[in-house]
């Protein structure tokens, strides 16, 4: 495996950055995770303005510009050869000292890009769903670090995350400190009721997904279903038809149970699998995204 760290690419034995990174020291950079599929890398544009957003929303400038890092992505990848991966694109502060102040990382950002194989979960889940719990840990509030900035500092994530395994699920919700759904330890939700596709709305705190655009462009102009935005609480997930996750990792994917109460018919919804099989067709077309070789773009 070859991995790009500034410029380089490095044997993953060799693909190393100091300890003083302020992203290991402080959580201080951005990420995003991203797929390919059949050759093309799915919604690159997208996820590169996310991270400029991110970047930009924590005072950390880009150390070149976006068509530069396109490239970087796309020599990763046919570097490690894969037809079919994950990425993993990491932009921290750089390296400084053991103090907070940003200024003293004078040599700059550090720019890292990882292209592997993954299986967030087993083919079968997509079949029978996931579990999931409503976490006890909270949403961070808007006016603190913005849910919408795809920041290193996930320790929430990994705690509510950590809380579903304690109790034999696979996911966990997260509400907003008023009681109202926003989204799991690492994925958007949504849920169907009465013909109404539902999902948070941006303002209530949540990362804007690209699989949750795509979804919803796929809803409003192959189903002619669009989504609604609005705010919810969890009841109304315990008594929904169905309800789904989205994210770059999980893509889309039924969950069945919450806090031990079955959803719908306790397995995936009709229309969940007609949305997953909208998903999978466009994923495979060239429309789909940037292609890494040649014949990716046909």
């Amino acid at each position: 495996m070859k991995i790009y760290i500034n410029g380089q690419l490095r044997e993953k034995e060799d693909a190393m950055v100091s300890v003083f990174d302020h992203g290991l020291l402080y959580g201080d950079g951005v990420f995003e995770g991203i797929r390919v599929y059949g050759g093309r890398v799915f919604r690159l544009d997208d996820h590169l303005q996310r991270l400029a957003k991110s970047a930009e929303s924590i005072l950390l400038t880009l150390p070149m510009p976006l068509k530069k890092i396109e490239a970087a992505v796309l020599e990763t990848v046919r570097a490690n050869g894969l037809k079919d991966a994950y990425i993993r694109l990491l932009l921290t502060r750089g390296v400084g000292d053991l103090g907070l102040d940003m200024r003293k990382c004078k040599a700059g950002p550090c720019l890292i890009i990882i292209a592997d194989r993954i299986e967030l979960y087993p083919d079968a889940y997509y079949e029978k769903g996931l579990d999931l719990i409503v976490s006890t840990i909270r949403q961070r509030r808007s006016d603190q670090l913005s849910p919408g900035v795809k920041s290193l500092n996930y320790l929430p994530n990994v705690l509510a995350r950590a809380e579903a395994s304690r109790a034999g699920a696979q996911e966990a919700i997260l509400l907003s400190t008023d009681g109202y759904v926003t989204e799991c330890s690492g994925d958007n939700i949504f849920f169907i009721a009465e013909g109404a596709i539902v999902t948070p709305p941006v303002h209530i705190g949540i990362l804007e997904g690209v699989t949750r655009k795509v979804v919803m462009e796929l809803c409003r102009d192959r189903l002619g279903n669009p989504v609604v935005e609005r705010l919810f609480t969890p009841f109304e997930l315990y008594r929904a038809g169905e309800v789904f996750l989205t994210g770059s990792g999980a893509e889309i994917i039924p969950a069945v149970r919450i806090d031990g109460r079955t959803i719908g018919s306790g397995a995936a919804g009709p229309m969940t699998k007609k949305i997953i099989g909208l998903f999978r067709d466009y994923a495979a077309s060239p429309a789909s995204g940037t292609a890494v070789y040649e014949d990716a773009k046909r």
